[in-house]
């Protein structure tokens, strides 16, 4: 697999006080990478710092972040929004949230289209209804025609993943995407995120509190704790061999979910 995202020696801070603190990991074509810790470890602020999403006194103070050779914090604002989206994807912790409540989920979700592709609404609706149909959805015509709120949690969560991938990004950063969902419905994203992977080969970075979401689905771990990284490794060996007394502590602490 050839490397697609690399973090080198990455420190971030927020009105100048560290919040990651050199972090190098890469990531590889077609591969999930999880990054697990307690809130405030620094996990979402280090994917966030790729899509130029940190808040405006957050700033990448050292090393880089390459994509396909291109440095993201270098990069002009308009250049990084053109990569946003068509090559690098974000579900957020709470999809239902980024949808405006006054409008079809169809309405927004080709307003965004529109900003990175010209395309017709009934081209547009083909491919939507079709992505929705392969992601679970028995009617995806009936979503794109529903308001957010006529949709549950979940639907919404799943509706945000089938948004984010209608550009069809090579790598997908996922913020916690299940910590707002009961355990069954949990179960559901994490097995649409898998589908993403087999049925476009996209790259996953899986940000979460949760053990037993990173063991479902993870190839390799990242665990981080006050903006660094105590371990890493294949996942596997991280569950069944943790060399940290840190890693030793989340697991105990969190459910598991078997992989899928």
């Amino acid at each position: 697999m050839a490397e697609i995202l690399r973090y080198e020696h990455v420190d971030i801070s927020y009105n100048g006080v560290p919040a990651v603190q050199n972090v190098s990991v890469t990531l590889q074509e077609g591969e999930i990478l999880g990054i697990v810790g307690e809130s405030g470890s620094g996990k979402s602020t280090l994917i966030r710092a790729a899509m130029g999403l940190l808040v405006p006194n957050g700033l990448v103070t050292r090393g880089d972040i390459w994509y396909k050779g291109k440095n993201l914090p270098d990069l002009p604002e308009k250049e990084l929004r053109r990569l946003n989206g068509p090559e690098i994807g974000m579900i957020f912790q709470s999809a239902g949230s980024s949808f405006c409540p006054i409008r079809t989920v169809g309405v927004q979700l080709y307003e965004s289209m529109r900003e990175h592709e010209r395309l017709s609404k009934e081209e547009f609706r083909t491919r939507a209804a079709d992505l929705l149909r392969k992601l679970g959805f028995t009617d995806g015509q009936y979503i794109l025609e529903s308001y957010p709120f006529e949709l549950s949690g979940g639907m919404q969560q799943r509706v945000g993943i089938a948004a984010a991938m209608l550009l069809k990004p090579s790598v997908l950063l996922a913020d916690e995407p299940t910590s707002a969902l009961d355990v069954s419905v949990q179960k559901q994203v994490v097995e649409e995120m898998l589908l993403v992977r087999r049925s476009f080969g996209t790259a996953i970075v899986l940000v979460t509190h949760n053990i037993g979401v990173i063991g479902a689905m993870a190839d390799r771990v990242l665990v981080m704790k006050d903006g660094r990284v105590v371990e890493s490794g294949e996942t596997r060996r991280v569950l069944e061999q943790p060399k940290e007394e840190y890693t030793r502590t989340l697991m105990s602490a969190v459910p598991k979910l078997r992989r899928v």
